[in-house]
């Protein structure tokens, strides 16, 4: 099937072509090919459970949602998600998008890699992680059309990406490990750095400087 005339094609606008520059010349290819298999996954599935969801805001989503991870767009203190999505403020903002819109997408950002609450929010939210999911984790592989999956890793390609996503994520917080704290990315500092252990939560709550009441 040819993308340039699928339902999910990338939208041919003014707001996509810019945020598509920016994902071009700030990440990497991995990360740009990444990006765009996300949107075209995210686009189908909400075509096939005929979700009203705005392409634009959805592409432009998935675009900046893992810019978190590349110099530009890093913090010393922040999630990357909140990164990304604070750089997905600032572009949507200078381009006069309605603070509704705006929300909508950095909500999406922030949320891209926390599961369990996406999916009782705005299609956009909904289907961003959604198709982070199946990207990056293969959920939902199986019920995914495969002619159009197919169709979309041909046009951008995983060259080496289960490895090379993993090593992208630690580049974007291997200098902020604590931020991953209470998320999946937990993992991949336990992976990288040796000795590095997230903290336990059960552990927080017995050594809180807050004393339980006496037993009356």
């Amino acid at each position: 099937m040819s993308l340039t005339i699928s339902a999910t094609a990338i939208p041919d606008t003014k707001l996509a072509k810019e945020a598509t520059e920016i994902l071009r010349e700030q990440g990497t290819d991995l990360l740009f090919n990444h990006s765009n298999r996300v949107y075209l996954f995210a686009a189908e599935l909400g075509r096939q459970k005929k979700l009203r969801f705005d392409p634009e805001l959805l592409y432009v989503s998935a675009a900046f949602h893992d810019l978190g991870l590349v110099k530009k767009y890093i913090s010393e203190t922040e999630r990357f998600e909140v990164d990304g999505a604070n750089a997905v403020r600032q572009f949507l903002t200078a381009h006069n998008v309605p603070e509704e819109e705006v929300q909508t997408a950095w909500t999406a950002i922030a949320l891209h890699t926390t599961p369990g609450v996406t999916q009782y929010m705005k299609p956009e939210v909904a289907l961003l992680f959604s198709g982070v999911g199946l990207d990056v984790l293969g959920e939902g592989f199986e019920s995914f059309p495969s002619d159009v999956r197919e169709a979309i890793v041909v046009e951008y390609p995983r060259v080496n990406f289960k490895d090379g996503i993993v090593k992208a994520f630690f580049g974007g917080f291997e200098h902020k490990p604590g931020t991953t704290w209470g998320t999946v990315k937990a993992d991949v500092c336990e992976r990288f750095i040796p000795g590095y252990k997230s903290p336990n939560f059960c552990d927080l709550i017995a050594n809180s400087p807050f004393p339980d009441s006496p037993v009356r």
